[in-house]
């Protein structure tokens, strides 16, 4: 691979890092106001979700090509036209979108948009870092800041659109993707990728034939499924405990659904990072299903604690959303340090779809969930939505607490 004269990790991986969060203003619009949204369109939690898990099939459509094209492709270029798709549909959202049809239209071309920059950002930064254990640290840093690109989403909207809107809120954070294109362009030297490749750019046959990645890439898929499962419902969550007769007089706009979902998401960069430096020094794998364990099992018990009081119910959510990303970079870092160089964008792309794949069927099924078990007004309802999400990664905590003992890799 030819590459331009190394820029220095520290400078590389903060400058990702500001084009990632750049990137993300718009990611969680819809989420956030998605409660006004339903009222708006008159939705019920069925349709809501569709539209919530159109973003993920939108992003699990447009990843395997565009993440393993960056084996062929300069990962610079992928990123900034990507930039330009989701910036359009944010914009679309702004003036064009009337109701369910054309916002999930609208949803999946934004997907479509971010899997060209999330994942080819990921290749283009440690393309430019050097050393498996820098890498594994550019990789937590780099998917640390997704929660602070959820966070920064999250309170952007709640404010644009207390003060101007839902659709200023889409238009005004319609610029956060290109402005991170043109960081990216402008900002990364060149690189032009080895010729020569045997596999077609969509077989990823040796990627799922690797035993030292398929653990990371189906682990990243159950933790995509409880992570965008519930911040796909995390707000809608909170209005709907701060009803109930327990929350009378303590709802203040200090502590409103749209702030306590964006602050938990600000914990997680921390863990995120905290977990992948435990992984690096006691075991990935052993430090994997510890943090899967205990985030599984505190989201299945979310969803029935609706009846504390609010700072309590908070304080719940932020140990909530730690525990979940606790194993984000771990995982991620796994995937990117074990894999063969030669199909590196191959191996992410099957991680990426895989995982973003899990959020897509995730808010639709926890919707579904939620009407058939009573409604978005019945409290046990709430509690068996979230079961569904977290079921699945006390399963997985098993399966590779199991491989951690018959002699999984430490590191």
């Amino acid at each position: 691979m030819e590459t331009s004269p190394r820029v220095p990790a520290w400078r590389v991986i903060a400058w990702m890092c500001a084009a990632h969060v750049a990137s993300m203003t718009g990611f969680s619009v819809y989420a956030t106001l998605l409660p006004s949204l339903q009222d708006e369109w008159g939705m019920n939690n069925s349709q809501a979700g569709f539209i919530s898990g159109m973003f993920f099939a939108g992003y699990m459509a447009a990843v395997p090509l565009l993440t393993s094209l960056t084996d062929r492709v300069d990962a610079r270029r992928i990123y900034l036209v990507s930039s330009l798709v989701a910036t359009g549909a944010l914009a679309g959202f702004a003036f064009l979108v009337e109701g369910v049809k054309s916002a999930a239209l609208l949803q999946l071309a934004a997907g479509a948009g971010i899997a060209g920059t999330y994942m080819p950002g990921l290749r283009a930064l440690t393309d430019n870092v050097g050393g498996t254990r820098a890498q594994s640290r550019s990789v937590a840093f780099y998917t640390a800041v997704f929660g602070l690109g959820t966070s920064l989403s999250i309170l952007l909207s709640g404010s644009i659109a207390d003060s101007m809107g839902w659709r200023w809120a889409f238009a005004l954070t319609s610029a956060g993707p290109v402005v991170a294109g043109l960081m990216v362009v402008c900002g990364l030297p060149a690189r032009t990728p080895a010729r020569g490749h045997e596999q077609h750019v969509l077989d990823f046959r040796p990627v799922l034939a690797s035993r030292e990645v398929r653990p990371y890439i189906f682990g990243y898929a159950v933790h995509c499924w409880e992570l965008f499962g519930s911040r796909s419902w995390l707000v809608a969550f909170v209005v709907f405990a701060q009803g109930l007769p327990v929350a009378a007089g303590t709802v203040s706009p200090a502590w409103s659904a749209v702030t306590i979902a964006a602050v938990a998401n600000l914990f997680g960069p921390a863990a995120s990072i905290y977990g992948n430096e435990l992984a690096m020094r006691q075991g990935r794998e052993r430090l994997i299903w510890k943090a899967m364990l205990a985030s599984g099992a505190l989201t299945c018990a979310l969803g029935f604690l609706s009846f504390l009081p609010l700072y309590a119910l908070a304080g719940v959510i932020m140990l909530h959303m730690c525990l979940i990303m606790g194993d984000s970079s771990a995982l991620t870092a796994g995937v990117v340090t074990r894999a063969n160089e030669r199909i590196r964008g191959a191996t992410m792309a099957v991680h990426s779809m895989l995982g973003f794949g899990a959020g897509f069927v995730a808010p639709l099924v926890f919707g579904v969930i939620l009407d058939l078990a009573g409604g978005r007004t019945s409290p046990p309802a709430w509690g068996f939505a979230f079961v569904s999400l977290g079921v699945g990664a006390i399963v997985m905590s098993g399966l590779i607490r199991s491989r951690a003992r018959s002699g999984g890799a430490p590191e």
